[in-house]
C-alpha cells in the first residue's frame, strides 16, 4: 500500500510541476523577464517546489522526530543531487543528442548568469551548513541564520528581475490554453488569467502529492526499521527533483542551454536558502552534525562537485557536457556510504 502512494504521489507531483513550468514560462514571458529570471529563478522555484514541500509538510506539519528527520533529509538531499545527478543527467543529454544540437556536445550557456547562481549557491549553503556546528543547545542563532538565508535569497531575486528581458522563441503551447474559449489559438499568447488559472492548479497537485508522498515515505521507513533521514537522502530527491532533470533534458534538445542549467543552479540557490530556512526556524534541534555526519557530509560532495564543474567554467568561459559528467562520480560515491550506513545502522 505504501508502494502504492508512493508512486501516486509522485505522479501527481510530476504531473503538478510539469503544468507550473509551461505555465511559468508563459508567466515570464508575459512580464517580459531575462532569461535567468526565467530560468533560475521562476523555473527553478517551479520544479524545487516537490522537494520543498517535503520538508515544509514533514517538519511544521508532520510532527515528531521521525517526520523531522525526514524533512532534514530531504533539505540536505536536494542540493546533493542537483550538483551531482542534475547535473550528470544534463551532460548526458548534451553528448546524446550532440548531432542533432547546432552546438554539439558545448553547452551555449550564459556563464556570467550560472556564475552568478553559483556564487550565491556557495555563499548562502557555506552559512546553512556553518549553523549546523553551533552547540545543540543554542537554537536562537539558528533562528537567525534563518532570517540571514531568507535576505540573502531576497536579494538574489532582485538581481534576476532587474536583468534585461530576453527573446522567448518556441515556447510550448499553455496546457490550459485550449479550456479559455475567450482566447485565441496557439501561438496566440494566452491570457493572463488562464495562465495563473494553470499555475494555481499546478501548485495544488504538488502540495497535495508532497503531503502524500511524506506518509508514505515515513511509513516505510517505520516499517522497515530505517532511519528517516538518511531514507530521505536517498529516496525522496531522487524521486521530487525528476522535474529539474526532465526539464533540463527537454531544454537542452532545444537548444535552450541557458534555460536548462539555470534550472539546476536556481535550484540550488533556492534550495539552499529557503528550506534550509525551514529546518532551522522549525526543527534547530536537528540541524547539527552531532549524530548525522553521513546526512551532512552530503553538504561536503555538494561543494566539491559544484567547484569540480563550475570553477572551470568561470576560467574558460564555457561549459561542456563532458564536464558535467563529473558530478555521477560523485553521486555514486555517496552512494555507496549511504547504502553502507543503512545496512549497518548501528554503526
Amino acid at each position: 500500500m505504501d508502494i502504492l502512494l508512493l508512486a501516486a504521489s509522485f505522479a501527481v507531483i510530476l504531473a503538478g510541476s510539469e503544468l507550473f513550468t509551461n505555465g511559468i514560462e508563459w508567466f515570464g514571458h508575459k512580464l517580459e523577464l531575462s532569461e535567468g529570471a526565467i530560468g533560475s529563478v521562476l523555473a527553478a522555484v517551479g520544479t524545487a517546489l516537490p522537494e520543498t514541500m517535503i520538508p515544509l509538510i514533514a517538519i511544521v506539519f508532520g510532527g515528531g522526530i521521525a517526520a523531522s528527520e525526514v524533512g532534514v533529509g530531504a533539505i540536505l538531499g536536494a542540493p546533493f543531487m542537483l550538483a551531482t545527478l542534475a547535473m550528470f543527467v544534463t551532460g548526458a543529454a548534451a553528448l546524446l543528442m550532440r548531432r542533432r544540437r547546432l552546438n554539439g556536445a558545448a553547452l551555449a550557456v550564459d556563464t556570467s548568469v550560472l556564475g552568478h547562481d553559483m556564487g550565491y549557491f556557495a555563499v548562502t549553503y557555506a552559512i546553512a551548513i556553518g549553523a549546523a556546528f553551533i552547540p545543540v543547545d543554542l537554537e536562537w542563532p539558528r533562528r537567525l541564520v534563518s532570517l540571514v538565508l531568507l535576505g540573502i535569497y531576497g536579494r538574489y531575486v532582485f538581481g534576476h528581475f532587474r536583468a534585461e528581458a530576453a527573446e522567448h522563441d518556441g515556447l510550448q503551447p499553455l496546457r490550459f490554453h485550449k479550456l479559455d474559449r475567450r482566447a485565441p489559438q496557439h501561438p496566440e499568447p494566452p491570457r493572463l488569467l488562464i495562465v495563473s488559472v494553470q499555475v494555481a492548479f499546478a501548485l495544488v497537485c504538488i502540495v497535495g502529492g508532497a503531503w502524500g508522498f511524506v506518509s508514505a515515505v515515513m511509513s516505510l521507513a517505520a516499517s522497515l526499521g530505517l532511519n528517516g533521514t538518511l531514507l530521505a537522502l536517498v529516496v525522496a530527491p531522487i524521486a521530487t527533483e525528476l522535474p529539474e532533470k526532465l526539464n533540463s533534458v527537454l531544454w537542452v534538445r532545444r537548444g535552450k542551454d541557458t534555460l536548462a542549467m539555470g534550472n539546476i543552479t536556481g535550484a540550488m540557490v533556492f534550495q539552499s536558502a529557503i528550506p534550509t530556512s525551514i529546518g532551522l526556524a522549525f526543527a534547530p534541534a536537528l540541524w547539527t552534525v552531532v549524530g548525522s555526519g553521513v546526512a551532512f557530509s552530503s553538504a561536503a560532495i555538494t561543494f566539491v562537485s559544484s567547484a569540480a564543474i563550475f570553477v572551470p567554467m568561470v576560467l574558460r568561459k564555457r561549459l561542456g557536457g563532458r564536464s558535467l559528467l563529473v558530478g555521477g562520480a560523485f553521486y555514486l560515491a555517496y552512494l555507496l556510504l549511504v547504502v553502507s550506513a543503512l545496512a549497518h545502522p548501528g554503526g
